[in-house]
């Protein structure tokens, strides 16, 4: 059991990892500047698809450690 929360720890931070970055640059990270950040933002595609992996991915992650 163990073993599969590993792997899917691994697989959840490697598809983070491959999300697109929302912010246009740092500077707005920092001062929040964005205020569009989320408005009229669709997601298509491999985007959406990471989108789904990463929240099914972090379903089985949290189910598997409250089981553990």
């Amino acid at each position: 059991m163990i073993t599969i929360l590993i792997i899917v720890s691994i697989l959840l931070i490697a598809i983070v990892l491959l999300q697109s970055n929302k912010a246009e640059d740092a500077s707005s990270i920092i001062t929040g500047g964005n205020s569009d950040l989320f408005k009229n933002r669709k997601e298509r595609g491999g985007e959406l698809v990471i989108t789904y992996t990463t929240a099914f991915l972090g379903f089985i992650f949290l189910i598997l450690c409250i089981i553990l």
